[in-house]
Order: structure tokens, then sequence, then C-alpha cells
């Protein structure tokens, strides 16, 4: 593993995992070797991690001066770790308490940092302190599950200062992660080696945090912040990570439903889909109906806004040749439906919860009146939207877009893929459930749709019944019909073509 030599000639070690752009990675414990973060939930498809170990934990050397443990004292190892790299900003992502470390270091060095997470995040440094009740409140959630009430005994007996936390620590560790499973035992079952204790009671030692002069720091600090906590965490809370985003500038509060101390552990998807999201430059997010929807843009603010839909399995992305062209005059937004691309993965899906994604996502981006474009099933769920609310869109373009009709003969079950999805299967056999037997008001009311509407047909090498669309067309008041003859990925096997049909309907 790669060493580099920092301010007091200690030498510290760092591992890197994965390619791309660096995230330095600032580990818990507190003073926890770095390799509990693993790949951080599979980030490292993302982002090259770079995990430090600090001193004296994992591959790092123990330095002479035991002083040198304390928390702000670390900062100049965080600097010197930037300087041996060359960068001169970075991405800095503390966990727990790594996450005093990295807001210590942002707010003495607020210029070098291009962003920051703090992943359940400690909160001394700007001193939010984690009370009794915050312990009880999170402890309550757990009720039911079979370890509860060993574990919340256990809690009574450090409350009433009986016992310690070393002596109830086996009852309490379940409480950590949002299920005690054998992957969150293994996990916690390797800490105790990995920890250096005597570093660690140094690490908050007096005079490590001055919580005014840090929160006046980060309160200046423009770097944008994302305090991303587990609904089930006792430190920080929910309630405790909305505190401190309060107290920064630009900060965003992501909260992982079912997780715990550990969240890129208890649910690796979710994790990485609203870290990934946060640190991609070209990916925005916005909260609809309490699910976070990612998406990009393209062109001038000022441009008549355009909204591009994609179909099942697809995301934001399918759309980069067609919204670069469409950038030159228009303000292009294409999003990711829940359960696909970075957006969150609920697990429930529907045309109607797509079709209210896309309500939610004009109304929330102020975007009434914008052009939309859907794509199949996203085409479909956009008809849906235009049926009830007549007012919302501007034109109108469905392309391959399913009639609704049953399917004849039914899909039967459809077989997994193997290996990573970037979308949630669950999704598949429950919208082929809707296609093999639709609400038939869905077709009945093409004639509500008050929009001017353009039916984009991809012709015979196309899966959808090219005789039902010409019908959908028909039942559209203010609608007119194009045959591209590009089979059912139009825009994508004849991008040219398919701008020209939109720019004969006035999208151009």
């Amino acid at each position: 593993m790669p060493k580099f030599t920092t301010y007091d000639g200690t030498r510290l070690a760092y591992h890197l995992r994965g390619e791309g752009e660096p995230l330095l990675c600032l580990p818990g414990g507190a003073m926890r070797a770095s390799a509990y973060l693993g790949d951080l939930g599979g980030l490292a498809a993302h982002r090259q991690l770079v995990l430090l170990d600090l001193r004296g934990t994992g591959d790092s050397e123990i330095p002479q001066d035991p002083s040198s443990y304390r928390c702000d004292r670390q900062v100049a190892d965080v600097e010197a770790l930037r300087a041996h790299l060359g960068l001169d900003r970075i991405d800095l992502l503390g966990h727990s308490a790594g996450g005093n470390l990295a807001m210590l270091y942002a707010a003495a060095h607020p210029e070098r940092v291009a962003s920051l997470t703090l992943a359940a995040t400690g909160t001394r440094a700007v001193g939010i302190e984690v009370t009794e009740e915050d312990w009880r409140s999170a402890v309550a959630l757990r009720a039911g599950e079979s370890w509860y009430e060993r574990g919340r005994a256990a809690f009574e007996r450090l409350w009433a200062g009986t016992a310690t936390r070393q002596e109830v620590r086996d009852a309490i560790r379940p409480f950590a992660y949002g299920r005690w499973d054998a992957a969150a035992q293994r996990h916690e079952a390797a800490a105790d080696a990995a920890t250096n204790r005597e570093a660690a009671a140094h690490y908050y030692a007096d005079g490590a945090f001055d919580p005014a002069a840090t929160t006046a720091a980060l309160a200046g600090t423009t770097a944008p912040v994302l305090v991303l906590a587990g609904a089930y965490d006792s430190g920080p809370t929910p309630a405790h990570a909305a505190r401190l985003a309060a107290l920064l500038t630009n900060a965003e509060v992501a909260v992982q439903p079912l997780a715990g101390h550990f969240p890129w552990l208890d649910d690796p998807g979710a994790f990485t889909r609203t870290v990934a999201a946060f640190l991609d430059p070209d990916v925005r997010t916005v909260t609809v109906g309490g699910l976070r929807l990612a998406y990009r843009v393209w062109g001038d603010e000022s441009a008549p806004p355009l909204v591009l839909v994609h179909g099942r399995g697809g995301d934001s992305r399918d759309w980069e040749v067609i919204a670069g062209r469409l950038a030159a005059t228009r303000r292009v937004y294409a999003l990711d439906l829940r359960g696909h691309g970075l957006s969150d993965w609920p697990g429930g899906y529907s045309f109607e919860a797509f079709r209210d994604d896309i309500r939610g996502f004009l109304i929330e981006l102020g975007l009434a009146g914008a052009d939309l474009v859907g794509h199949s099933m996203g085409g479909a769920a956009a008809a849906l939207l235009a049926e009830d609310e007549p007012g919302l869109i501007g034109r109108l373009v469905l392309e391959e877009t399913p009639p609704l009709f049953p399917l004849k003969p039914p899909r039967g079950p459809a077989e997994r893929p193997t290996g990573e999805l970037d979308f949630d299967w669950s999704l598949v056999p429950a919208i082929d459930a809707q296609l093999n037997d639709p609400d038939p008001s869905w077709r009945g009311r093409f004639a509500a749709i008050a929009a001017p509407a353009l039916v984009v047909a991809g012709g015979p090498a196309s899966h959808v019944d090219q005789k039902k669309l010409a019908w959908m067309a028909s039942r559209i008041p203010d609608a007119r019909l194009v045959t591209i003859d590009a089979g059912h990925l139009v825009h994508a096997e004849r991008p040219a073509d398919f701008l020209g049909a939109l720019a004969d309907f006035g999208i151009k």
C-alpha cells in the first residue's frame, strides 16, 4: 500500500479502491483502521476511494507524541495527504468520528475542499451533542427485534451508571446496524482488533474542538455538503443531521431508510446512489413525495424548458445525444424515474407512481408549461399526467409509447439478467402486470389530453403494435403521428430523424 510522510515525520498509509476522480475517506471509530469502510457499498465503481489509515491505525506508523492523536491535530495529516496526491482541491468523505475531522479540515482549509460528504457523522466539532433522549428515541425504533429487550435493558444499566459501555457492548452492538445479520456481525466483530483504543482516548481530548469557531468557519464555506444519516442511527439522528445542515451554507440532507450507523452495509445500493449523485457534477437531485429523484441539465437557464423521460430500464443518460443538441436553444432536463439510475429505489412501482414522479418534478422545479418528451414507459406515464393535468404540459411527445391495451398474449415471468443492474428489477414484473391488464380508463381518457401531441412510431421493427399507436394518435384531439423506421429506440437509433420530427413539431 502507498505511504507518505506527514508533518512530524510519521509515515501514514492509505489504500486505493476503484478508479476515477479521487475521494478522500476518513474513518471513524474513533481511531479505527480504514479497512472497515470496504468499498463503501460499491461507491468505488464511481470514484477512486483513497482510504486513509489515521496515525497509529492499520498500516500507518505510531507517532512519537500521543497527543498528536487529538482530532484537530490530525487536520495536518489530511492536508499532507492532499499535497502528497498533488490535488489542488479534494472531495472529502468522513464517517462517524471521521466526520468531525473532515469538518475541522474544511474549516481550516475551505479553499481546498471541492465537496464534503458527512456519512453518519459525529457532530462534536460543531457543538451538537448526542443526549440520552436521542439514544432512547433511536433505541425505541428497534422494538420488535429479537435482540431488542436484552439490548434495551443493557442501555438502561448504562444510562443509570451501573454498567460501563464495555460491559454491555455485546448486547447493544446490534443497534448500530439496520439489520443484525451475518454480514453485520462479521463487520462488528472486526472492530476491536482494528481500533487503537489508546489513540481513541486522545482523539476527543480537551481542546480538540472549538464549536463556535468551527461553526463560523463552516458557515463561510461554499463547497457543497451532503449530510447522510441512517434512519435508525442515534448519532447523528436524522434531526441532528438536519441541525448540522442548517449550520452550513450549501448543504443537503439525505436520510437512508432502514439504515443505522453503517449505511453502506445496510443498503449498499441506496448509499452508493445517493453519494454518487451528490459527487457527480452533472447530476442534481430533487425530493418529490419523500423520494430523491436525480436528474441532469443542459442549456442556458433562461431558455425554454424541455423535460425528457426515459423508458423502462433506462435513465437520464439515455438522452445525452438528444439533450446535447437541443441545449443550443433549450434548457433541457432529463430525470431518472424512481427505481432507475441514481434516483431512490423504493421497491413499489406503477405507471401511476411514475406519473406522480413527473408531476412532482415539474412542480418542484417550477417547470409548469414545459414541453415533455417521454419514451416507452416514460411516455405512458407522461400521457397519464397530460390526462390529469391539462395545463401542466406545453407540448407532448410520445415516443413508442404503449397505447395501454391488454397484451395478447400476456407477458409471462421475466428472468432477471445476471450481474449488477442500473435499475430495480422488481419494477419489471410490476409494470408487466399493468401492461397485461391495464386500467381501461387510461386509454379511454386520451381525449382529455389538451396539449399539442406528437406520437412517434418506430415502424415494423418495433415490438409495439403500430396500428394501436395510430389509434392512440387519432384519439388525442391535437395530435399528429410520424413513423421513423428505427424500431423501439427511435431517438437512439436515428437521432437526426428524431430531432427533425421534433423540430417540425415546434421543439427546436
